[in-house]
């Protein structure tokens, strides 16, 4: 332990870490930049905050403050100590509605204030995208806006005292009037009054540099407006006490359609007069759903607030008879302006990616103009960009003049980074001949500081470095940041990332087959931080669960990010670090969907498992259920599922059993079906399959086929009654193809699971537990036993949903050098959607009850459940369900040390909305793991869909 670290640990009460961990989790933010850490302190109070700079001031090391780590200009990375306050000094201390003011502490959430608020009619003026993980102190110290500063300003408008800590530990409240100031800052000021007021430019998003004109007399002279926006680099924020504003009681929405984004840029200053609440603006490019929107090549999303609905939609209205547009759509309904914001939201990570797929990076996300001048500066702009060859495209906040960009800089190579310089040097000076800012909204960072006497000028930036100095004399708040800056082409994160791709077992199609590259996909947006699930969306249950960065699906990327550059995480694939922060991801694949840059972890859990474990000694979980295929084939081929059944109630034999398989102690054994699906199967009186309608063939998941084959005999009754015919896979392989489709269904039907030697599989078992070889020689055989279905028209019906997700999205990626695997892929339909393809005029029985459940975490991330919507809403099954996890996923709420996660991912909105259920509710869960957890959580039994609908059929014959 070092000197520094033996210190910190005696002066503070909250978390020391200076383990590998601890240091990789905050080497980035949602910037080109990585610095290194010496440690992290999350503080438990103002006192931790002024021991921790004394120490560091002692010994001469840098301090960052740090809240969700979404900083795009590299402000919130540092080579010394790092201040997380997400971890303790998180609360909202007090709300006054009377005087609409509010006292939050730095690490506080912005959504939970805006809960808080909102109780009471307010809310808190600027929402950044972020704001479902963005702290009050990070807005603090970025002076963050987002969509509503049109009507409610920066966070400098909403500031109205704050308690720092000065880079000489000094305790200071700032307010009006000098309130706070250190000595010797009004020396500063009232020696450069006139360069103060003629200094700086006039624009509502001017964000860049110090705002020392906020401490102009006829401003007030106010320390703490003039404190935001310094991006830690004076003090350290321990309390603020914010200005709350009244929330319109209701809202509408306009989506307004122009020819292209020059046409929405142009129009946008027109629109303010109206007092609109936002005038957010992007083009087609950024959206992956254009029909949802209307007519045009760029829209601008234009909010307007009424007393009442009706107000709020007439004054919607009277915008777009005012605009000139190529389309137009007014939204009222919430859930319907909920999700068309979410696509406005997600572009800082959808734009990460060009239309051909093709990175683009962060570097001058957030420039601003005078709104009037937006429409002829993005023309300048995207002419720089043609003549240096690049792309990109602009979003943001077309009404304040402010607009984010991603272009595909080539930041991997020397003459890559040398462009970006060459281009970042140009573009300041663009934005300077428009009277513009650098920085808009995310601030200066690393990204745009040293570019500020284009700006500003020299003598205006030597009297920001006069600043610093009053507040902080030994330079140790965020040093390198706005003034004496370090250059903007250092530090750059890819630079200590391989440059050839590594060896692996997935394809990765999407990223080139490169492993880094598909790392690289996690820009720091930090979606899977988000606090509280909402709506459909799953990522990131095992963050939500702990709240620990280590365990979300950002905090993961950023070890593996990590292990690939081999300075920090020296070990590989052999990582213990890497290996601990996965062994809590569920594998639920929620951040393939969620994630707006479509991070899939649960493959890259796969992938390291692989590694990490090859050639060595494999978690006994791992053996018992990672081949769980293979133990319940045993068992049923000796028929000795009574016996394990009978066993298992045994006390001293499930503890031993558990024990040995390293299952949780908490965990009940699941029963085996005394008849397996394929028995059912073999001896039911099956219709001849050589007549009727489509043929289908019914995928028999290990599940299915040894743990519910109810499930699978419900799907039988359901499809035959829409007129399909069923049939199951090969179970022996055909050296010969048959070649017309009828030889194939003559040949296939007879062939019973009992008589064949050999199982088709999807291999998912083997996946999530890293068995990739083994999943490989799995899915071969199996693509050997389906051979002669690839040729036929028969779509392949699967009842579970991580079996369908593992056929559609691993089996191609796992098997990309086996042109078969994406045929079989290609066929794979839920069982909703091969009612809804194959017997499109079958009418489903009319159940007429309410449901309740959670849609499964791998059909929403891979499969989609519309079909499923449609068909329960045909079969009279009214209710929506939740988001979320289960938490069970398979193997991973068995594995032992697991069981507290697994309950408190069911406990946020599974099991209470179950507990909640209306009399007569059907629990519907398709995956059998849903299905466990429920049972062995809340005593409720969940059914298939299919079990449903068979049930409203009537009495099985």
């Amino acid at each position: 332990m070092s000197e520094l670290e033996a210190e910190l640990r005696k002066a503070v009460r909250g978390e020391v870490g200076f383990d590998v961990t601890s240091r990789a989790l905050t080497t980035m933010d949602a910037s080109n930049y990585r610095r290194v850490p010496l440690g992290v302190v999350a503080p438990h109070d103002a006192d931790d905050v002024a021991a921790v700079l004394e120490v560091c001031r002692d010994h001469m090391v840098p301090v960052v403050a740090r809240g969700g780590g979404t900083s795009i200009a590299g402000q919130a990375t540092g080579t010394g100590i790092v201040l997380d306050f997400t971890r303790h000094m998180n609360g909202l201390v007090s709300l006054d509605p009377d005087t609409r003011t509010a006292v939050v502490q730095p690490g506080l959430v912005l959504d939970r204030l805006q809960e808080a608020a909102a109780a009471h009619g307010l809310r808190f003026g600027p929402d950044p995208s972020t704001h479902s993980r963005c702290t009050l102190g990070g807005m603090i110290g970025n002076n963050s806006c987002g969509s509503h500063s049109v009507a409610w300003g920066t966070t400098a408008d909403s500031v109205r005292e704050l308690e720092v800590v000065s880079g000489r530990g000094q305790r200071l409240r700032l307010g009006q009037d000098w309130a706070g100031a250190p000595q010797g800052l009004r020396d500063v000021v009232d020696g450069e009054l006139a360069r103060l007021r003629t200094g700086f430019p006039e624009l509502p998003r001017r964000i860049s540099g110090y705002a020392l004109d906020a401490l102009l007399p006829e401003n007030g002279a106010d320390v703490a407006r003039s404190f935001c926006g310094s991006e830690g680099t004076l003090g350290i924020v321990t309390e603020a006490v914010v200005r709350l504003v009244e929330a319109p009681r209701a809202r509408a929405l306009a989506v307004l359609g122009y020819g292209d984004e020059g046409a929405a840029a142009e129009a946008a200053a027109g629109l303010l007069p109206y007092g609109p609440l936002t005038v957010e603006g992007m083009a087609a490019d950024l959206v992956p759903s254009a029909h949802v929107l209307p007519r045009g090549g760029a829209w601008l999303f234009v909010e307007t607030g009424g007393e009442s609905q009706d107000e709020a939609r007439a004054r919607a209205e009277a915008i777009v008879r005012a605009a000139d547009v190529v389309g137009s759509t007014v939204v009222t309904d919430p859930g319907g302006q909920r999700a068309l914001w979410r696509i406005r939201e997600d572009a800082s990570g959808t734009a990460t990616r060009m239309p051909d797929g093709s990175e683009a990076w962060p570097g001058w996300e957030d420039c601003a103009v005078p709104p009037q001048r937006l429409g002829a500066y993005l023309r300048d702009f995207r002419a720089l960009l043609t003549a240096h060859g690049l792309r990109g495209t602009p979003y943001g906040h077309f009404g304040d003049g402010c607009i984010h960009v991603r272009i595909d800089f080539d930041l991997l190579t020397e003459p890559g980074v040398a462009a970006f310089r060459r281009f970042s040097e140009e573009l300041a000076e663009v934005v300077v001949a428009h009277g513009g800012s650098l920085s808009g909204e995310h601030g200066d960072g690393q990204a745009r500081a040293e570019l500020l006497p284009k700006m500003y000028g020299h003598d205006m930036v030597r009297l920001f470095e006069r600043a610093k100095g009053v507040w902080d004399p030994d330079d140790l708040l965020n040093p390198g940041m706005l003034v004496r800056p370090a250059p903007l082409d250092a530090d750059l994160r890819f630079s200590v990332l391989p440059r050839e791709p590594v060896d692996v077992a997935f394809g990765y199609p999407a990223d080139g087959g490169d492993f880094s590259a598909a790392v690289r996909r996690c820009v720091g947006v930090a979606k899977c931080r988000t606090t509280s699930a909402a709506g459909p969306a799953v990522m990131c249950p095992s963050f939500r669960a702990t709240g620990e960065e280590e365990h979300s699906t950002r905090g993961r990327a950023r070890l593996l990010h990590e292990m690939l550059a081999g300075e920090l995480v020296t070990d590989g694939w052999r990582s213990t670090e890497v290996r601990d922060a996965l062994d809590l991801c569920l594998a639920c694949k929620g951040c393939r969907s969620d994630c707006p840059v479509e991070v899939d972890m649960a493959t890259y859990k796969a992938e390291f498992l692989h590694h990490h474990y090859e050639g060595r000694r494999r978690p006994a979980a791992h053996h018992s259920m990672g081949r769980l295929p293979q133990w319940l084939r045993l068992v049923a081929r000796t028929r000795t599922a009574p016996l394990v059944n009978a066993l298992a109630a045994v006390p001293p034999f499930a503890w031993a059993a558990k024990r040995l398989g390293g299952i949780a102690p908490e965990r009940d054994i699941p029963r085996l079906a005394a008849r397996t699906f394929s028995r059912w199967w073999e001896r039911r009186e099956k219709a001849p399959v050589g007549t009727g309608g489509d043929l289908v063939l019914l995928w028999p998941d290990t599940f299915t086929e040894h743990l519910s084959p109810n499930v699978g005999q419900a799907a039988v009754r359901v499809l035959e009654a829409a007129g399909l015919r069923v049939a199951l896979p090969p179970t022996v392989r055909w050296r010969t193809p048959s070649g017309g489709g009828e030889e194939v269904t003559v040949a296939m039907d007879p062939v019973s699971l009992l008589r064949g030697r050999e199982r088709v599989c999807c291999g998912l078992t083997y996946i999530s537990t890293g068995q990739l070889d083994r999943a490989r020689a799995v899915l071969r055989r199996t693509l050997d036993l389906m051979e002669p279905v690839l040729g036929t028209a028969a779509p392949v019906v699967v009842l579970e949903p991580s079996c369908a997700a593992a056929l559609r999205s691993d089996l191609p990626e796992l098997l990309h050098d086996d042109p078969r695997a994406r045929r079989l892929a290609d066929r794979v339909l839920t069982f909703a959607e091969a009612l809804e393809r194959h017997a499109p005029d079958w009418t489903p029985p009319r159940v007429e009850r309410p449901v309740v459940g959670q849609t499964h975490c791998h059909q929403h991330a891979v499969l989609g459940d519309a079909p499923d919507g449609r068909l329960r809403e045909a079969a009279g099954l009214a209710g929506e369900l939740s988001g979320g996890c289960c938490g069970l996923a398979g193997n991973f709420g068995f594995e032992k040390g697991h069981y507290e996660v697994s309950v408190a991912c069911a406990e946020e909105q599974v099991l209470p909305a179950v507990r909640g259920a209306g009399e007569g509710a059907v629990v519907l869960a398709d995956g059998y793991s849903c299905r466990t957890q429920l049972e062995q959580l809340a005593g409720v039994r969940g059914r298939h869909l299919a079990e449903v609908l068979a049930e409203g059929l009537g009495a099985s014959g």
